[in-house]
């Protein structure tokens, strides 16, 4: 008894070149359909036709796994069906089905090598960079600068293509001079190479993903201590990393904008917002509004994207939490342990790795009232 489908002709005078015109006939349309679902938009203006469907909501039960993608292709997540012509096969809890995935293309082909999230606190945007590193670390090495501080990205430390994982300041602007030499490094060396006749080196034909969660809280902290913006260290990566094999991924909050370089605002064309955000919100960072009223409930990882010039999808990021923490699931604790280099490694392995205790020194003296409150550390 609710209205799925709805078709509107109306006169050629109508000024449906304007936004302003298109959202004033959405809004009514939203609220006479109904507030509790999510519509999609579709202006015809040669035919004078708008075109009215309910939507589905997007599976949220999709967590991480190996995707079926050519080398250079990241699923940043999964859209509507008739948005994409293209199907993956996943597990979706204890079946497997075909989804539409939103595919994004690096390396040296790509029209958009370089990737900027955007969202507010809890709407997921960690766990597309945790996403991004597990598929990543399959063809690649991996930089992680934390600027929040949290401990989100502990579970790759030490892992085989993970070369850092940084959540001071020191050690992200080390780790970021560091990647910025390198991308030098392997532009003269893949010019040395076409000069000479001669092949790419291999150690500059793996990719290099440079991952850089809150980049403000960095900079807030550079600023006070009178030290260089982490930014400021991105400039190479994102003017010469496509030719380099360099691909730059950066996270920001929505009141924290503002903050960014220009640079990075220039260089990352491919835009991703998720959680709840208002239709200037998501055109402010994507650049077009979308085609689609503002979902009622939002779950974690849902959102838009558009890469480069594309069209706006909705986006439903695979789940993909921290496994070392308490909240998560024992089934998403093992589906992310397990795409990590070398699986997961069991709590033998652990204890085995780790070097036995020293016994604590036997304190002797005569005054009792100088052993009171005193840690064996100090007499040691």
């Amino acid at each position: 008894g609710r209205l799925t489908r709805l078709q509107v002709t109306y006169p050629a005078y109508f000024t449906d070149g304007d936004p302003a015109a298109r959202s004033r006939v959405e809004q009514v349309l939203h609220a006479k359909s109904g507030r509790g679902r999510e519509y999609h938009f579709v202006w015809d203006e040669e035919s004078n036709q708008l075109l009215m469907t309910v939507l589905s909501a997007l599976p949220t039960t999709i967590a991480a796994q190996r995707f079926v993608t050519a080398p250079g292709e990241t699923v940043l997540g999964f859209t509507d069906a008739d948005a994409v012509r293209r199907t993956v096969p996943v597990e979706d809890g204890d079946v497997t089905r075909d989804a539409s995935p939103v595919i994004w293309r690096t390396g040296g082909r790509s029209t958009e090598p370089h990737l900027l999230v955007a969202g507010h606190p809890g709407s997921g945007t960690t766990t597309l960079m945790r996403s991004l590193a597990l598929q990543a670390l399959q063809q690649g090495d991996v930089l992680v600068v934390e600027g929040g501080g949290t401990g989100e990205y502990g579970f790759l430390a030490g892992r085989d293509g993970v070369l850092a994982v940084e959540r001071g300041l020191a050690g992200a602007l080390a780790t970021l001079e560091w990647a910025a030499h390198e991308t030098e490094r392997r532009l003269i060396a893949a010019n040395r190479a076409r000069q000479s006749g001669h092949p790419e080196p291999e150690d500059i034909g793996r990719p290099l993903w440079i991952l850089l969660d809150r980049p403000s809280a960095l900079g807030h902290l550079a600023a006070a201590d009178g030290r260089q913006d982490p930014q400021e260290l991105l400039r190479v990566p994102l003017r010469h990393g496509r030719a380099a094999g360099v691909t730059v991924v950066v996270a920001e909050q929505f009141d924290s904008l503002h903050a960014l370089d220009e640079t990075v605002r220039t260089h990352t064309r491919a835009r991703v917002v998720l959680g709840p955000a208002d239709r200037d919100e998501v055109e402010a960072v994507l650049g077009a509004q979308p085609h689609t009223t503002p979902t009622p409930d939002v779950p974690p990882g849902r959102g838009y994207t558009r890469l480069g010039s594309g069209p706006v999808l909705r986006l439903q990021v695979p789940a993909t939490p921290d496994p070392y923490d308490d909240a998560t699931s024992e089934a998403h604790r093992t589906a992310v342990l397990d795409l990590l280099p070398g699986g997961a490694p069991s709590v033998e392995a652990v204890q085995e790795a780790l070097p036995e205790p020293e016994p604590e020194p036997e304190i002797v003296s005569t005054h009792k009232d100088q052993l009171i409150g005193a840690p064996a550390t100090a007499e040691r």
